[in-house]
C-alpha cells in the first residue's frame, strides 16, 4: 500500500498551474553500497562487508530526495536495456513516483555502476559507465512547464548556447526558477567562466571548497557574498561548519550551524539540501526557514547509508521534531534547535500518520541467468 502523501505545496495548487514541481537531469548510476568496513582493501587483499544495499543512484539521488519532500518530481535521463536499468526504473517509477516521461530506454546501452564502500564516516568510490546516446536539450526536447529546474554547471555543458536555446534556456522562459550546484574541478584549475553562467540562474548552491575556488576568495563568507553579485540566491555549504545564504531579492540573510547528528556516510546530503532549498523557495519560506530545513533533511540522510537510500520524507521530519519538542533535554544547544525549528510545528501538523518515509524496499537483485527469466526480482528488503 502507498504512505498516505502529504503535499508542502498545497496551498498554491491551480489549474492554471504547472503539473512538475522540479525538472532535472543528468546519468543515473546503479549504486552499490558496500557497509560496516573497517578499512578499504589494500592491493591483492579481499575484504568482507558485513552489510549490501542497492539502489539507484547519480541524478536519481536528488529526484528521489525532492520526490520525497512532496516535489512532483520530473527525470530526464537515459536509462540501459540491462536489468539494472530494469530495476533502477521501475524503482523511481513506481516505488518512488519519479515521473520519467522524458527519460528514455537505449538499446545496448548499458547502465553505468557505482560501486560505494562506506569507511569511517566517509567512502570510497569506484565507477563505470560510457556518455549517455543524447544530450540534455536532444533528450529532453520540448521541456514541460515546470516551477523550477536544477541544472548543474560545468565548463563543458553550458546552460546558455548561443546557436540554439537549451533546455534550461527554454524552461526558463516558460516560467521556472533555475537552481545551480557545480561540480569538482579536478583539472584544479576553476575556469572564472563558469560563474559567467549565473546569469541564467535564480539560485546557486557550491559547497565552501568550490565556492572559495571559483570566487578566489579566502573564507566561506567571503565567497558568498562574491557569488551573491551575481545570482538572485546564493547558498554555500560548509560541511559540519553549517551553511550561509544571501537572497538579493528580500535582502535576508542567514547563517545555519550543523545539527549534532552520527554521521556515516554523507553520500546524496547535497543532493537532500538542494532539495530541500527548491521546496522551501517555492513555498516562499523565509531564508533561514528555509535553510534550517535543508540542514536538517541533509543531517537526517548522512545517519544512514545509500543516497537515495537515505533521504528522508516527510514522516521521518515529523517524527524528528515531535521527539525534540517532546523530549526532556533542557541544556542549551537542545533549546536553541527547539526554538530554530519551531516553525515545524504548524507544517507537521497536517502530515498524516504513516507519511512517507526514507526507503526500506529500494534493494533488489535481478537475475539474467538460465533457469530464471530476465529481470525477475528475487530478494527485496532492507540493507542488512
Amino acid at each position: 500500500m502507498p504512505s498516505p502523501a502529504f503535499d508542502p505545496l498545497a496551498v498554491q495548487r491551480a489549474d492554471d498551474a504547472p503539473q512538475i514541481d522540479v525538472l532535472v537531469w543528468g546519468t543515473v548510476f546503479l549504486d552499490i553500497i558496500m557497509t560496516g568496513l573497517d578499512a578499504l582493501p589494500d592491493g591483492g587483499q579481499e575484504v568482507w562487508a558485513t552489510g549490501m544495499g542497492s539502489c539507484p543512484g547519480g541524478i536519481a539521488n536528488l529526484a528521489v530526495a525532492a520526490r520525497r519532500l512532496g516535489l512532483n518530481t520530473s527525470l530526464a535521463a537515459a536509462f540501459g536495456d540491462d536489468a539494472y536499468g530494469d530495476f533502477c526504473w521501475e524503482t523511481l517509477a513506481d516505488e518512488e513516483g519519479v515521473d520519467l516521461s522524458r527519460s528514455r530506454r537505449f538499446e545496448g546501452w548499458h547502465s553505468p555502476v557505482t560501486v560505494s564502500m562506506a569507511v569511517a564516516r566517509d567512502r570510497g568510490m569506484v565507477s563505470h559507465g560510457h556518455p549517455p546516446p543524447l544530450d540534455a536539450t536532444a533528450l529532453i526536447g520540448e521541456p514541460p512547464r515546470s516551477r523550477a529546474v536544477m541544472a548543474e554547471l560545468a565548463p563543458d555543458r553550458l546552460l546558455v548556447d548561443a546557436d540554439e536555446p537549451t533546455w534550461v534556456e527554454k524552461a526558463r522562459a516558460q516560467g521556472a526558477l533555475v537552481f545551480a550546484d557545480v561540480g569538482w574541478d579536478p583539472s584544479g584549475t576553476w575556469p572564472r567562466t563558469v560563474l559567467d553562467q549565473l546569469g541564467t540562474c535564480d539560485a546557486f548552491l557550491p559547497n565552501a571548497v568550490e565556492a572559495m575556488a571559483y570566487t578566489r576568495t579566502r573564507t566561506p563568507s567571503e565567497a558568498l557574498y562574491a557569488l551573491a553579485d551575481l545570482v538572485p540566491l546564493a547558498v554555500v555549504t560548509n560541511g559540519e561548519e553549517g551553511a550561509l545564504a544571501i537572497d538579493s531579492r528580500t535582502g535576508e540573510e542567514a547563517v545555519v550551524p550543523a545539527l549534532r547528528v552520527d554521521a556515516l556516510d554523507p553520500t546524496g546530503a547535497g543532493d537532500v539540501f538542494g532539495a530541500a532549498v527548491v521546496l522551501g523557495t517555492l513555498a516562499e519560506w523565509p531564508l533561514q526557514q528555509r535553510i534550517s530545513f535543508a540542514a536538517l533533511c541533509s543531517a537526517l540522510a548522512v545517519q544512514h547509508f545509500g543516497g537515495s537510500l537515505a533521504a528522508p520524507g516527510w514522516g521521518d521530519i515529523a517524527d524528528w521534531w515531535h521527539h525534540l519538542r517532546d523530549g526532556e533535554a533542557t541544556d542549551s544547544y537542545h533549546r536553541s534547535v527547539r526554538r530554530r525549528y519551531a516553525f515545524l510545528d504548524d507544517l507537521v501538523q497536517d502530515v498524516p500518520v504513516g507519511a512517507g518515509r526514507r526507503a526500506t524496499a529500494t534493494i533488489a537483485r535481478h537475475v539474467d541467468v538460465e533457469g530464471y527469466p530476465r529481470g525477475t526480482v528475487i530478494h527485496r528488503g532492507a540493507p542488512a
